[in-house]
């Protein structure tokens, strides 16, 4: 019985985070694909992004208070207890978001669904820790649900986003405490999103595979280049923070600055393919990758790096996805693989190194791709996550196990310390 009531309580917590989960990310998503459209039928929109960045930068500069951490602002209230999560977070990222994309920043969604789920998720602790007598651990539990809820959510993959949840926390650990809410609030959000009508892009399934030594082989290989390839990118992101960081500059004026830079790359490149999403370069790269590029991934890296590291709002994760797709286009037509293959496989393997979340990845590569290519996706993203550093896209993720021992030397996995990049 005791066994039954904390099932049935955790599901129940655990789906009503799903519900501020879902319906976040459906207002979201619905709102993303209109900045989107309008930016595209608009194109002089591209020339506001500077005064978009100045808007959100003085936003956040005025109001932000610690909303500016972001993601790693729930990871570090999961790793220990400092403060209640702003709601003001949600509208915030919100609006930073959508005006990102109307005026052409490269930034991605994730990060936006997963930050509204959990400011939201700790506005109602604040109600249940006085109704419900919810502890500090209870309210780590459901900011961990919340991360699953809001990527299950906005990417339409339920057990993927209950699997993230529980991985992306600490590189080679798993939070099986916070199984039942996560699964509940994950579940839940995508369910809350389809009933409210809210569509995912719909994306191919690769057909039958045919695993031979040699066909391995040739993704391992290509395991390596993405997780150098997510190395790149987190670099590169990083360092442009901590370059605008240590600038002169009063903080509102660097996202300008970050705008300025998108415009003249928009232009020096000659295509606007590499703003916003960048959606229909991830079909071009699964369709076979006609149109796209050799170096297209390297010109999403830049352009999101850029974008993210001058201070827009907005995910790494859809851009990784982007990069992903087109570096195995790429590869697929050098290695001689199949290009849809290897293009479905670049897309989670990239992210599973980035993210150092490499089994959330797999589960994701089924639930977007089916079942067929499960072996080949595995063994990218495995060797992406082994082959990637261990500062990923999220600077508050600690150390629960090092990828591989050093001789010696040691970690303590308590300290949150990699032993190393």
């Amino acid at each position: 019985m005791r066994l039954l009531g904390h099932l049935v309580r955790w599901t129940a917590l655990g789906s009503v985070v799903g519900v501020l989960a879902g319906a976040s990310a459906a207002g979201f998503l619905v709102t993303l694909d209109w900045a989107t459209e309008t930016r595209e039928e608009h194109g002089w929109l591209l020339f506001l992004l500077p005064v978009a960045g100045f808007v959100v930068g003085l936003a956040y500069h005025r109001l932000g208070s610690t909303s500016a951490g972001g993601n790693n602002l729930i990871l570090d209230e999961i790793h220990e207890r400092r403060a209640w999560i702003p709601r003001r977070m949600a509208p915030l990222v919100f609006v930073g978001t959508v005006l990102t994309h109307l005026c052409g920043g490269s930034a991605g969604r994730e990060g936006t669904a997963i930050q509204m789920s959990g400011s939201l998720t700790d506005a109602f602790n604040r109600v249940a820790h006085r109704i419900a007598r919810l502890d500090d651990d209870d309210r780590r539990l459901l900011l961990i649900a919340a991360i699953g809820g809001g990527f299950g959510a906005v990417f339409g993959v339920p057990v993927a986003g209950m699997v993230f949840a529980l991985e992306v926390q600490a590189i080679g650990t798993l939070r099986y405490d916070a199984l039942v809410p996560t699964l509940a609030a994950s579940v839940v959000g995508d369910l809350v999103v389809r009933a409210l009508g809210v569509h995912h892009t719909a994306l191919p399934t690769i057909g039958p595979v045919d695993l031979q030594p040699l066909l391995l082989a040739q993704v391992a290989l290509a395991g390596v280049v993405f997780g150098l390839a997510s190395t790149a990118f987190t670099q590169l992101t990083h360092r442009l923070k901590a370059l605008f960081a240590r600038t002169a500059l009063w903080p509102p004026l660097r996202p300008v600055v970050g705008g300025l830079a998108v415009i003249a790359l928009t232009y020096l490149v000659g295509s606007r393919d590499y703003l916003g999403l960048s959606i229909p370069l991830i079909t071009q790269a699964l369709a076979g990758g006609a149109g796209v590029v050799l170096f297209a991934f390297a010109l999403k890296i830049l352009f999101t790096a850029v974008t993210l590291g001058s201070g827009f709002q907005g995910g790494e994760v859809t851009p990784l996805f982007v990069i992903g797709a087109t570096l195995g286009a790429s590869l697929g037509r050098l290695l001689g693989v199949p290009v849809p293959l290897m293009a479905a496989i670049g897309f989670v393997a990239v992210f599973a190194g980035a993210a150092n979340t490499p089994l959330a990845c797999i589960v994701m590569g089924v639930e977007l791709f089916g079942a067929a290519p499960m072996v080949p996706m595995a063994v990218a993203c495995v060797t992406s996550y082994l082959c990637s550093s261990h500062h990923g896209i999220y600077s508050s993720q600690r150390l629960g196990q090092a990828k591989a021992p050093r001789s010696g030397s040691s970690s303590d996995p308590a300290s949150g310390r990699a032993p190393g990049g």
